[in-house]
Formats: C-alpha cells, sequence, structure tokens
C-alpha cells in the first residue's frame, strides 16, 4: 500500500490529532497507580484485587491488539479510530454513575479494548502520513511523548480531585469530554488514501500468521522485555522506596514523577538524538544505561536507587518508540494495522505479567528489591538483544527495501476512511 502527499494543513491536523489521543489515554492508564491506594480504602480490598485495575485493561488491550488490530486495514484509519474513540467515550462516561469495583473493573476492560482498536489504527495511520521510514521514528517518538505528557497530567488530575474533595471517577469524565472533541475531529479530517498490494484476505487469521514472522516476533520480544523493565518502576518503585529516610527522602517523594518527566522530555528530543546517531547505535546504548541504573540501584541500594530509578526513565524514553516504528516499518503499510495489532498484544503482555511477576517474587522473598532483581534480569536480556541488533542489524535490508517501495511522494490522494 502507498499513500500519498497530502495538503500541510491536514497532515498537521492528523499528527495533531494523534498527539492527543495518545495523550488522552495515558491520563487513564498511566494513573492507575495514584487510584489504587483509593480503590484499595472505598472497598477494602486486597492489594491483589485492587491491582486489578492495572491489569485488567492491560489484558484487554492485548487481545483487542491481536483479536481487533487488523480493522484498521480492514475498515480503513478513520473508521476503525473512530469507533475505538467513541466507544472510550461512552465507556468513560459510565464511570460516573458506577458505585462497584465489579462495575469499574467491567468499564476498564472495555476500555481497553476500544483504546487496542482506536490505538493500531493511530499507530497505522503514523505509517501512512511518514515519508520516510526515519520520519516514521521521529513522528513515533513524537507521538509516544506526548502519551509521556499525558502521563505526567493524569496522576497530577487526580491528585487534585482527590484535595479538592471530588471522586477519582471524574478523571474519567474529563477523558471522555476529550475524547468528543476527537471524534469530532476526526469525523472532519481527511485521510490519506490507503490502497491495498496483497490479495490476501484482511482478517484475524492473518494476524496470528504475523506473528510467526522473525521481524514482527523479535521486535515484539524486545518490547516485551523493555515494558517489563519500564513497568517496574512506575508501578513498583514507591514500594521499594518505602522507608526510605535518608539524606535525599525528598526525592523518594517525587520519584516517579520525576521518572515520567524525565521520559517524556527524552522522546521529544529522540528526532535530534536520531537524527545524529544510527538508531541500532543508540538503543544499544541507551539499555546498557538501563541496565547501569538498575543493577546499580540493587547492588548499591537505597541511596543510590532514589537517583537511579528516576534517571533510568530519561534512557527508556526512545527505546519503546524506535522499536515499535522499526517493528511496523518492517512491513508494507497495507499491514501496520495488523503488526502494529501484535506488538500491541506484547507490549500489554509485558505490562500485565512483568509486574506481576516481580509482586509474586518480592512476596516470596519478602521485598520489593528482590522483585527489582527480576526487573534487572529483563533489562539484561534487552540489552543482550539490542547489542546484537546493533553489531548485526538483521532489519537493514528489509527497512531499505521497503523505504524505497513504500514511502516515495506521489501525487495527493485523500480519502475519507
Amino acid at each position: 500500500m502507498n499513500t500519498t502527499a497530502m495538503p500541510k494543513r491536514n497532515l498537521t491536523a492528523i499528527k495533531w490529532l494523534t498527539y492527543m489521543m495518545f495523550m488522552m489515554f495515558a491520563m487513564t492508564t498511566d494513573s492507575v497507580g495514584t487510584i489504587i491506594p483509593e480503590i484499595i480504602k472505598e472497598f477494602h480490598l486486597s492489594m491483589v484485587a485492587a491491582g486489578a485495575f492495572h491489569y485488567a485493561p492491560m489484558i484487554a488491550i492485548a487481545i483487542a491488539g491481536i483479536f481487533l488490530g487488523y480493522l484498521a486495514d480492514k475498515l480503513g484509519r478513520k473508521r476503525a479510530i473512530i469507533l475505538g474513540l467513541v466507544l472510550f467515550a461512552l465507556n468513560s462516561y459510565l464511570f460516573a454513575v458506577g458505585n462497584s469495583f465489579a462495575f469499574f473493573l467491567t468499564l476498564l476492560v472495555i476500555s481497553g479494548a476500544s483504546i487496542g482498536i482506536f490505538k493500531t489504527g493511530a499507530l497505522a495511520l503514523v505509517g501512512d502520513i511518514s515519508r520516510s521510514s526515519s520520519e516514521h521514528t521521529s513522528t513515533m517518538n513524537t507521538v509516544e511523548g506526548f502519551f509521556g505528557v499525558g502521563a505526567i497530567i493524569g496522576p497530577a488530575i487526580v491528585a487534585r480531585l482527590l484535595t479538592s474533595g471530588f471522586s477519582w471517577k471524574w478523571l474519567y469524565v474529563i477523558a471522555g469530554t476529550i475524547c468528543v472533541l476527537l471524534v469530532a475531529t476526526a469525523a472532519l479530517v481527511k485521510y490519506p488514501t490507503t490502497v491495498k498490494t496483497l490479495d490476501e484476505p484482511v482478517d484475524f487469521k492473518r494476524t496470528i500468521r504475523m506473528m510467526k514472522n522473525p521481524y514482527a516476533l523479535g521486535f515484539s520480544l524486545g518490547i516485551f522485555l523493555y515494558v517489563a523493565a519500564e513497568c517496574a518502576v512506575y508501578v513498583w518503585m514507591p514500594t521499594l522506596l518505602t522507608g526510605y529516610s535518608g539524606s535525599f527522602a525528598f526525592m523518594a517523594t517525587y520519584a516517579i514523577s520525576v521518572f515520567f518527566i524525565l521520559r517524556a522530555i527524552g522522546r521529544f528530543l529522540g528526532a535530534w538524538v536520531l537524527a545524529r546517531f544510527s538508531w541500532t547505535s543508540v538503543m544499544a546504548f541507551f539499555s546498557l544505561a538501563i541496565l547501569i541504573c538498575f543493577a546499580g540501584s540493587i547492588a548499591i541500594g537505597l541511596s543510590f536507587a532514589v537517583w537511579l530509578m528516576p534517571l533510568s526513565g530519561l534512557f527508556m524514553s526512545m527505546i519503546y518508540p524506535t522499536l515499535n516504528s522499526k517493528g511496523i516499518s518492517c512491513f508494507p503499510k497495507s499491514e501496520h494495522g495488523a503488526v502494529a495489532g501484535v506488538i500491541l498484544f506484547f507490549t500489554c503482555a509485558a505490562a500485565a505479567l512483568g509486574p506481576l511477576a516481580m509482586g509474586a517474587v518480592s512476596d516470596a522473598f519478602g521485598h520489593a528489591r528482590y522483585g527489582f532483581v527480576l526487573a534487572t534480569v529483563f533489562a539484561a536480556l534487552l540489552f543482550a538483544g539490542l547489542l546484537l541488533n546493533w553489531i548485526y542489524n538483521p532489519a537493514k535490508e528489509r527497512l531499505a527495501k521497503l523505504d524505497s517501495s513504500e514511502y516515495q511522494p506521489q501525487t495527493a490522494q485523500i480519502s475519507q476512511t
């Protein structure tokens, strides 16, 4: 599938629509850590039960990525995005009328499925509006930068709501209102034409076959390891630092905020860094820095962890969007929805299983430190894989071939689908 040059104003509108979508859903998904303590108090739950507020939507996004990711290719980017956004908006408003844990958990599952639909559409759309695989990677870093901004804004809104005497539920009403505006924008903006280059049916079976592809599987496994390490920080770092009373105790209070801020800053700097250095070398060196941060925190103790763990956010910043971009760019644009769904499955599976495994290890050995030993193993495996990727660069020829065939500028064609 080839896409074509678009009027600059329309291209700008599509990019900002994509940025706002990612920021909006990050406001909800990355606020769970702030909401869980309120859920525990409100419904008298154990930590394992309350943790379902994190696991349930992640699992739903993963399942939607696999089973519904192909809709972005079958229905077209526009219809898939609007379908997901409408479901998300309607579902978000229902939080205002609920009063039971089971009801809220059901809504979170629906929310996750909705995100899986519109996120795969948005990820496929990034390929449609990019003129090269390098621009695809640059745009993906910016998109994830806005996700990082949402991860900062969401918890801040929850904190403000709680201090003002309002329920955390209003976060979802706010997100739903933003979503309504995004639906209106998505309905009005014109999208690039999607042209099939294959006769293969666009369905769920194609997605399953894609999971056997070495490029899809390789990048997905790298992302799995990265996400497992990243979630270790923002899910369990507060527990690790609990009780720290050293000279820099103030840093323990703001560690999560510093982590998210550095991660967002790094993603906005991604285009500048990747324009000057090869992506394979950046991934190898940044993953090494993450490993050093994790290993140093475990080996030296909390006095260093209070600095090293938040600092890891700066080095984590470019890894996910870059691996995501390169994995998607290893396929023709007509398959970007399906491969985005596969990668999204591994992303959310790691987001659910990684913290769960860390929690189990921590419980077994009696301290969160032991969970971070497991996270350090994830970081070590990630570094090993990205070091080999830098040395051998197995996707080089594939990316170069598709860069030539899929991203050549052509006469403008605009479609409403």
